[in-house]
């Protein structure tokens, strides 16, 4: 077995019985960096990763949005985790006119923002705060636009500065949207955590001291928490948000622990040095819950785990190829072996549970034959030779890319593909998948709404695929018409039949393979109450109480 190291790859925890565990917890303990009692003293949080940067418009990754857009920032709406649908947030009330391209917001009153070392506001929000955050986006000419690589991935998949012609403030509290056609997953996009909302006076003055990047590393937003301190690969700490518009915040003080490896983490989490662990190794579920200091928490989550090829690349470009290699692989193994039966065989982006999951669609089945058949008919009768990028992180789609990596490298074998297995540091990892470096790559995505358009533009679209967030780097015109009609109707029915149609043809061009829709799980420890897995992906910390006997 050949295993390429770009950089690091994380550990597997492959315990099997209890003491085994706690062992190799002791172990660890004794060569894990500290926090100082200072910052243990409030909530701890042990994250998988370091973010990429303190703006949720920057990034599509789940590790960052998990960090920072909960914690620091609100959005014009939010999503009601219980059912799906879209409430107020900053926006207490919101109309739509009759054509379906102009909405209205009225802004909640006296919201304010943070005040810390470096800013104090003047002002509570206002309708230009929104019109400078949507701006930076869509308008080129916008002193923060080219701040981060002009880059703002989501927003670019899902064609937002084609859409939204203006946002302007028509009032103090009343901001306008003038869209260019009408697009029935405008308000849910408007309620990610991607569309955090932004302060314009703060960028005044980072204008006017020339410090334009501070806005993206030295964040400002009107959440529960405010920003204190980032050391990199080492912890985040936020301070309470004092005057905030909402309950206030549990925990005075709330510290993300960046841990990447998992032993370490669980380590952590059994001398109670976190307090909430992210990700824990399904393998590990059942020993973790025998503690009585420490509880799972599992829930039904929308997402997807799949294997995508670089479609720009030869042999990948080559539909029969992607066929191929999709019956090679055995999933109903990597179910078992990777997911410990906390999940669902994927065959389609959707998960069942959403409405416009296609029910028809055929089962992809593990039939190496069929796979040497068609190498043959594509022209590689003899196979040949790639890598798979395994990510070094858990998250909640993939809990283990590396093993999954492995089973899979030892499928492809019987079928005279060779395969070697890659990974990189987090943001590396990520950073390299942008630039298209790979030619197969192990990833998911986890929805930020209920509305379907959520797994097909940010993954597979044609703008997607130019931020680089499209990681099978596949634009193709047919797919793109099919989600675009299902935008331009409000009408749920047809636009089911457009996204059943989408689901069809995607099975057949098989750009990615789609594996196994997962479970959501996190441990933490049994004094702690009010933290609840959201399944619309992200984490809420602000409602987290710590039992003091």
């Amino acid at each position: 077995m050949k295993l390429t190291l770009g950089h690091t790859i994380t550990m597997r925890a492959t315990h099997s019985v209890l003491p085994m565990l706690l062992c190799t917890v002791i172990a660890v303990v004794g060569c894990q960096p500290q926090l100082p009692q200072t910052v243990r003293s409030g909530l701890v949080y042990c994250s998988e990763g370091s973010p990429e940067t303190f703006n949720p418009q920057l990034v599509t990754s789940g590790t960052t949005i998990d960090a920072i857009s909960q914690q620091l920032y609100d959005r014009l709406l939010d999503i009601n985790p219980e059912n799906g649908e879209l409430i107020p947030g900053l926006a207490q009330l919101w109309q739509v006119s009759n054509e379906g391209k102009v909405y209205h917001f009225t802004l909640h009153p006296n919201v304010e923002f943070h005040q810390t070392e470096y800013f104090t506001p003047t002002r509570p929000l206002n309708a230009e705060d929104v019109v400078f955050t949507f701006n930076r986006i869509m308008n080129s000419q916008h002193p923060f636009h080219q701040q981060g690589g002009a880059n703002y991935p989501f927003f670019q998949s899902v064609d937002w500065a084609d859409l939204v012609t203006s946002v302007t403030a028509e009032a103090p509290n009343v901001v306008k949207f003038e869209l260019s056609r009408p697009d029935s997953s405008f308000l849910s996009n408007l309620a990610t955590d991607f569309a955090a909302i932004l302060s314009a006076e703060y960028g005044q003055q980072l204008v006017t001291s020339g410090e334009l990047a501070l806005i993206d590393s030295k964040p400002i937003g009107t959440g529960p928490f405010r920003f204190k301190e980032y050391q990199k690969d080492l912890l985040i700490r936020y301070y309470r948000h004092k005057n905030y518009w909402r309950e206030l915040a549990k925990p005075e003080q709330l510290v993300f622990d960046i841990v990447p490896n998992n032993a370490r983490r669980m380590a952590k989490l059994f001398t109670h040095e976190c307090d909430v662990v992210a990700f824990p190794r399904v393998s590990e579920l059942g020993l973790i819950s025998q503690r009585p200091d420490v509880s799972v928490q599992e829930s039904t989550s929308m997402n997807i785990g799949f294997w995508a090829f670089n479609t720009a690349k030869a042999p990948f470009d080559n539909v029969k190829v992607r066929q191929a290699l999709a019956h090679a692989i055995n999933r109903d193994a990597i179910l078992q072996a990777v997911y410990f039966g906390h999940a669902t065989a994927a065959n389609s982006v959707l998960p069942p549970t959403s409405w416009a999951f296609n029910p028809n669609l055929p089962v992809q089945q593990y039939d190496p034959l069929q796979a040497k058949q068609l190498l043959a008919e594509a022209g590689y009768p003899n196979g040949f030779s790639m890598d798979i990028w395994a990510m070094p992180v858990q998250r909640l789609y993939n809990p283990n890319a590396l093993k999954m990596a492995e089973l899979m490298q030892a499928d492809l074998a019987q079928i005279g593909v060779r395969a070697s297995i890659i990974s990189y540091e987090w943001n590396s990892f990520r950073r390299k998948l942008g630039a298209y470096e790979h030619d197969s790559v192990l990833i998911g995505w986890s929805a930020d709404n209920a509305d379907p358009d959520n797994f097909f533009r940010p993954l597979l679209s044609c703008s997607a695929a130019l931020t680089g967030s499209n990681r099978a780097n596949w634009c193709d015109a047919n797919f793109d018409l099919l989600i675009s009609q299902a935008l331009l109707t409000p009408d749920q029915k047809q636009r089911r039949s457009y996204y059943m149609a989408a689901q069809q043809y995607l099975a057949e061009q098989m750009p990615l393979l789609s594996i196994a829709h997962s479970q959501r799980f996190q441990a933490i420890s049994s004094d702690i109450k009010g933290v609840k897995i959201n399944p619309y992906g992200g984490i809420a910390l602000a409602n987290a109480v710590k039992d003091v006997e």
